[in-house]
């Protein structure tokens, strides 16, 4: 028994217990350097539709692409489930004495019913709609992760892949790169194949900035 994970999974229980079953918790474990079951624990995991043994979301796959000591908890921001739920979250980074990190803990809060309510009073109140930025979406599974960000990539440069010249296509590779799509298994394979070049180039479009 790991002291440090049973402490993480009582504290994920008590914060889910207090906010409630639109608060899900989540734990990645990342000592066993399985990035594509990451997920050892979960409350209220009907919040985003996952279960034990998916993987990390968009935010956690690119900040795990970041220096050790670069990686930063980030606090109170918006991600969007498949369904259309927008979620208020939180993500901490679990550090050990060697400076990596271990877990991860994740908390999601459903504000979708809360937004209604506050665009009902907004209305009610006369104040002019500010624009906001679209949330993050979040998926299941890596793989599907990688599909979004590889849609992200060919929205960045604003043409399909097979238009795309060499320029362009180090402009997505590198976007793709930053995001830490490359975390994922196999994913050069995947990504070599859908913009038309060998792994050899995608390597040296990958460094082509070093």
């Amino acid at each position: 028994m790991n002291p440090e994970l049973e402490l993480l999974k009582q504290m994920a229980h008590t914060i889910a217990m207090q906010f409630g079953k639109d608060c899900e918790v989540i734990i990645h474990d990342l000592t066993c350097e399985d990035m594509e079951h990451t997920i050892v624990h979960i409350e209220n995991g009907h919040v985003t539709n996952r279960k034990l043994g998916d993987g990390p979301s968009a935010v956690v796959l690119e900040t795990l692409h970041k220096h050790p000591e670069d990686i930063k908890d980030h606090y109170a921001y918006q991600i969007k489930t498949s369904d259309g739920k927008i979620l208020k979250s939180t993500t901490t980074f679990v550090k050990g004495k060697d400076g990596k990190v271990h877990y991860i803990v994740a908390i999601n809060y459903d504000i979708s019913a809360l937004l209604m309510i506050d665009a009902s009073l907004q209305s009610l109140m006369h104040v002019e709609e500010q624009k906001k930025d679209e949330p993050t979406a979040i998926v299941g599974n890596v793989h599907d992760l990688l599909d979004s960000l590889i849609e992200q990539s060919v929205s960045l440069v604003g043409k399909p892949a097979a238009l795309m010249n060499k320029e362009e296509k180090v402009k997505a590779i590198q976007f793709l790169n930053d995001a830490g799509a490359f975390l994922i298994t196999k994913s050069g394979d995947k990504v070599a194949k859908y913009f038309g070049i060998s792994k050899f180039t995608l390597y040296s479009y990958i460094d082509v900035n070093k």
